[in-house]
């Protein structure tokens, strides 16, 4: 009985430390003035909901909200948020207007803010809804904090196309991912596990992923001897042909875009906000 108590109860702590730390997100990013923001997937973004929603209609009543899956569309429309789709919004100048933050969870967050994300299944559009907003804000609990990718979130998730999944599965293998395989989608559903996009989710295990300050002499990160630095295996990856997206959000921010005057979309978060068992919220900024 103590150990099912104990698991209870540090269960129970787990989620106040992930609404302690959506709350303070959404009070740090969330702006009055704002018109449209990203929800994301995951256990952490009910809490986000839920603190934009203790804010009253006074607040959020100019705002629309822009889901990455079918879990966020349900949690907008039990909140009675008022929703698009991504591909909905306005246009001005030729270009879908920009969304002011998007708020999603994480699987794995490095010290330099790259993530892994994709355990629920809803990657490509997270990456979406992310790579769509001036500034993405990531929220968790601190278990998802690692010093490097594929330290405690071991195997990283990859949308394929069903026909391509036995020749990148091969690829994959000879890149040094070991082991990867298909999800399964039990118990739910028997069979594989199938995205909002019709497509199947592998998950592929790789050795810690490096940072370019990790790289010694005569290492260039990009798989020889089973060595790979995080951008230079998401590039490798995407490449692939089959792959769809994968579950790695690297490269730069929304506000590092703005400052370099990028032509690709931003995909890291500006911000991450882990929650701690003792109630209190680490934030983790860039740079």
């Amino acid at each position: 009985m103590a150990n099912t108590t104990d698991t209870a109860a540090a269960a129970a702590l787990i989620e106040e430390s992930k609404k302690a730390a959506a709350c303070q997100a959404v009070d740090d990013y969330l702006l009055a003035s704002h018109k449209y923001v990203g929800i994301g997937s995951g256990s952490t973004v009910v809490h986000v909901v839920d603190a934009i929603r203790a804010k009253g209609a006074s607040f959020y009543g100019d705002m629309t909200f822009i889901p990455t899956g079918s879990q966020s569309r349900g949690l907008l429309t039990r909140a009675g948020l008022r929703m698009r789709n991504l591909d909905e919004r306005p246009v001005v100048g030729g270009r879908a207007v920009a969304l002011d933050v998007a708020f999603d969870g994480a699987d794995e967050v490095d010290e330099e803010l790259n993530l892994i994300k994709g355990g629920g299944a809803c990657l490509f559009q997270e990456k979406l809804v992310a790579a769509a907003a001036k500034q993405f804000v990531a929220v968790a609990d601190s278990r998802k904090q690692s010093p490097r990718l594929c330290t405690k979130w071991k195997a990283i998730p990859i949308e394929v196309l069903p026909m391509a999944a036995p020749d990148v599965l091969s690829r994959l293998s000879d890149m040094g991912s070991t082991n990867p395989v298909v999800r399964s989608g039990l118990p739910s559903k028997a069979g594989e596990c199938v995205s909002d996009n019709g497509m199947w989710i592998i998950d592929a295990p790789f050795p810690a992923l490096l940072l370019p300050k990790d790289l010694k002499d005569g290492q260039d990160g990009a798989g020889q001897g089973g060595v790979w630095e995080v951008s230079k295996l998401a590039d490798a990856l995407i490449k692939l042909p089959g792959i769809v997206e994968i579950g790695l959000f690297y490269g730069f921010n929304g506000d590092e875009a703005v400052k370099t005057n990028q032509l690709l979309p931003a995909q890291k978060p500006i911000a991450a906000y882990f929650g701690l068992p003792t109630g209190e919220v680490h934030v983790q900024k860039a740079g």
